[in-house]
């Protein structure tokens, strides 16, 4: 057989079509690359949904056991209007790039997790300082904009308050305080503030 009737290779052929690919085979690839990425980006938005819902914050003991009995004394759980404040809604901003930081920064927890460090009532006291500081601190950081999703100043009818609520309310508009700079432990015990660093 002559050499110049020869078939080319099956790498060459490959390489032949890569490098001149046919207006079918960028379609298809063009196709698969939207499909692929919708399965993508609906499977991660469904799974960033599903870790913010209050079942999967209280599907660990450690949380179940300890914060969430807490929290269900409070007036976010139980109160005379019926509207509930659900963990997510207080630790898990709503805009989309602040929670994809919030996520990450919660990789941290998951460590947590796997090695035990809060998993009995007494561990997660030693550690309640230290935990309920890094939430101060970013409640602070970002003006605490989870409880602005619900409550916010310029809404707020201090004629409606009781009189000490609306000194406080007022003179921390006029000071530029953010909430959690007075309401600490609303939701939650308070940890041992004799050990308390308040420069955060």
């Amino acid at each position: 057989m002559d050499n110049s009737t020869r078939k080319p290779g099956l790498l060459k052929r490959l390489w032949h079509w890569w490098r001149r690919p046919s207006r079918l085979a960028l379609g298809t690839l063009l196709l698969i690359g939207f499909g692929a990425g919708i399965i993508f980006w609906g499977g991660f938005n469904t799974g960033m949904e599903m870790s913010n819902r209050e079942e999967f914050c209280i599907s660990c003991h450690e949380m179940r056991n300890n914060v969430y009995e807490e929290y269900m004394g409070t007036v976010h759980y139980n109160n005379h209007s019926g509207v509930r404040a659900t963990c997510p809604d207080c630790h898990v901003p709503h805009e989309w790039v602040p929670k994809m930081v919030r996520k990450i920064q919660a990789s941290k927890e998951l460590y947590a997790k796997a090695f035990g460090l809060i998993d009995t009532p007494q561990k997660f006291d030693d550690h309640r300082l230290a935990m309920a500081q890094n939430e101060w601190r970013r409640m602070k950081n970002n003006n605490s904009q989870e409880c602005r999703n619900c409550h916010n100043f310029d809404y707020m009818d201090f004629t409606a308050q009781k009189t000490v609520a609306a000194k406080m309310h007022d003179q921390a508009v006029k000071d530029g305080k953010t909430c959690i700079d007075c309401h600490k432990g609303i939701a939650h015990k308070l940890p041992d503030m004799r050990e308390v660093d308040t420069g955060f």
